[in-house]
């Protein structure tokens, strides 16, 4: 039976997605089985207009430039693809939670990037990361 990983995404901050998507793609090198729950600030980088204007990071804001310079010149994909590529090598669902993308004015799947599954409530996070073999909060 394949490993359970249970991802909880706080984070809109593309330096903590990125890292996510790390982490992500080694699940997946693992063959684990990831559910991913987007949760407040999460939901704002998921919806569509946002995944592609996103700047912001969670620390050393001043490093902002030399940060997104190095990811270019290391040819390091966008915090989504990792999570596009993580989904095409294993079993992953990205389920937004539905206050959440309500406090962004997401009330519907379609408002979110392509690969979101579904909107759930919080007590599918909570029995998720109970079942877990491994679980983030990020």
């Amino acid at each position: 039976m394949a490993k359970k990983m249970c991802m909880a995404i706080f984070t809109g901050s593309v330096d903590k997605l990125t890292a996510a998507g790390v982490v992500l793609s080694g699940a997946a090198a693992q063959d684990m089985e990831v559910n991913i729950y987007v949760l407040l600030m999460g939901a704002y980088a998921f919806k569509k207009e946002n995944v592609d204007t996103n700047k912001h990071l969670a620390e050393l804001n001043d490093k902002k430039d030399e940060f997104f310079a190095s990811l270019e010149r290391l040819k390091v994909p966008k915090w989504i693809e990792f999570f596009r590529q993580a989904k095409e090598l294993t079993n992953v669902k990205i389920h937004i939670c539905g206050l959440a993308g309500k406090i962004w004015g997401g009330e519907k799947l379609e408002d979110f990037v392509d690969i979101a599954d579904d909107i759930v409530g919080i007590g599918e996070y909570i029995s998720a990361a109970e079942e877990a073999d491994v679980n983030l909060f990020i």
